[in-house]
Parts: C-alpha cells; structure tokens; sequence
C-alpha cells in the first residue's frame, strides 16, 4: 500500500453529467472548462477530468473538443495532467480518440472503465436505463492504445468486479504504467438517481482493499451522488495511504458549490489528516506516468 504520509493527489472532474439546472456553477464551454481547470489546479488540484458535448462524432472530432478547452491550460501549466471520458462509435464504447490526444502532446492520463453495469434512475416502478458496456475486448484495446502511447490508464471502478478484471489484466502484463484506480461509491441517488455498486462506507472500502491486496497501485475514493469530501471514505482513505477524487461530475446534495470549493475542502481534509497536497509534478512521480 502507498505511504500513508506521502502526498495526496486530487483529482477535480469538473462537469461530467452535471449541467447547470444541477449547478449554475458546472463549466460546459471550452473557455470555461479552461478556466475552471486552471483554477482547480491552483487550488490544490494534481488532475483534471472533463467531459465535452462532443459524442459520436469520430476520433478526430473528439480531439479537437478536448483540446479547444485544454490549449490555454498546458500553455499556462505545461505539467497539468488532463484526461478526456470515453467516446462512442457504431459498435457502442470507443477509446479510439485517446490516441488522436496522445499524437497531439496533450495527453499523458487515459480513462478506462473496466467492466459493464446498469446504470439509470428511478421510475415508477423501479430503476430504469441503460446497461453501459465494456467488454474484455473493448478494455483490452483501450489498454492497448495507452500502452502504445504510453498513457497511464486512470480504472473507473463502478463495482467490485470492475477491480477483479483490472488486476485480471495485470496478471497477464496487459496494464500499462502510471495507472491508477478509483473507486465509486454510489450513494442510494448514484448517477442519474439509482444507486449501483457498493456505498460509501467503509465496510465497502475494507473490501476493495481486500481485493486489492498486495497489489501497489495507487488508488483514490470517489462518492457518486453525494459529497465525497465530507463523507466517512474520504477521512479512512487518507488514512490509508489513498487519494482523493471530487469535483461537480458526482457531486449531489443540498448546496451548489464551485469545482475549486470542492478541491480546497479536499486540501483542507488532507491538512487536517496530516497528508501534503500532490503538485502534478509529484502526482505524476507517484503515479509512475511515463516521460
């Protein structure tokens, strides 16, 4: 396991799902995203995830969304470390537009979402929605594009059998370096109203560690549809040696923070659990990210 009193990254995913009737506060523009990221890294934090409203449209068209929001970033911060969510071709789940970033230098994190869920809210009878679906072979070929670019692949694991398939890979010499895991929690209104997965306790994170084992891979804690830095999760994983994931992407509650709100409580917490904050320099040393 990681050293308890080493330096924490945090991670802000600033917009993701949440759109401005959620929080009038959630950036959505290029320009805002720009800012935003800037912002947050300033604040304390070492990586920043954003979606765009680009989807579907091809590799190439995904790039250059991204970018429009990130150029004034890496001008500014050439150390920030910037990673995009997954694409969406004909056949369903699409990593293909990680490679177009990696060619343009502005890449040095990508996502991987290792397994497959029911994901949705609740209707009137019940949760309703869709099934979000990564196969072995959609997972293998997006590791394979972040080993040949040399990416550190950042695990989303929605649920236990998410960190089985990822240490699965591992075994077999398939994960590239500089990856790193980060485990939802899923609060009863989860993404879009229907909880999945484990909560947000730490009987929960006593059992992902358990799979995890010896295994030395860094590792962060995530609340979906709450608020992870003030949850019981987030206080046991800097004791434990872990990191901290936050931002306006999962975030659900009674109030309507700011993105940098979100990260300066999480430096406040890692303050009072006596951690350092990660500058992205070192989360990229702790990470193991490729030159």
């Amino acid at each position: 396991m990681s050293n308890t009193a080493g330096p924490v990254i945090i991670e802000a995913a600033i917009n993701g799902v949440t759109n401005r009737e959620q929080n009038p506060r959630v950036p959505i523009t290029p320009e805002e995203v720009g800012t935003e990221a800037l912002a947050c890294i300033e604040a304390g934090a070492a990586v920043i995830h954003n979606h765009t409203t680009v989807f579907g449209q091809g590799p190439e068209a995904s790039a250059d969304a991204y970018q429009a929001g990130w150029e004034s970033v890496l001008a500014a911060r050439p150390d920030a470390l910037l990673y995009p969510t997954v694409d969406y071709d004909d056949k369903g789940v699409s990593y293909e537009h990680l490679a177009v970033l990696a060619k343009r230098g502005c890449l040095r994190i990508g996502i991987c979402d290792p397994g497959s869920i029911n994901l949705g809210g609740m209707g009137e009878r019940g949760p309703e929605g869709i099934v979000y679906a990564n196969s072995y072979e959609v997972i293998g070929r997006c590791l394979d594009i972040q080993a040949e670019h040399g990416l550190g692949p950042s695990f989303a694991i929605y649920e236990p059998g998410f960190l089985r398939t990822v240490l699965a890979f591992q075994r077999k010499g398939r994960v590239p370096p500089g990856a790193m895991l980060k485990f939802y929690f899923s609060t009863e209104h989860g993404l879009f109203g229907a909880p999945f997965g484990l909560p947000p306790t730490l009987q929960a994170l006593d059992m992902y560690l358990d799979i995890l084992g010896d295994c030395p891979m860094p590792w962060a804690v995530s609340v979906v549809g709450g608020d992870a830095g003030r949850s019981e999760v987030a206080a046991a994983a800097l004791e434990r040696g872990g990191h901290l994931h936050v931002g306006l992407e999962f975030f659900h509650g009674e109030r309507q923070p700011s993105n940098v709100e979100l990260v300066l409580e999480a430096v406040a917490l890692c303050e009072k659990h006596g951690r350092p904050v990660a500058t992205p320099a070192q989360a990229a040393s702790i990470l193991g990210l490729p030159a």
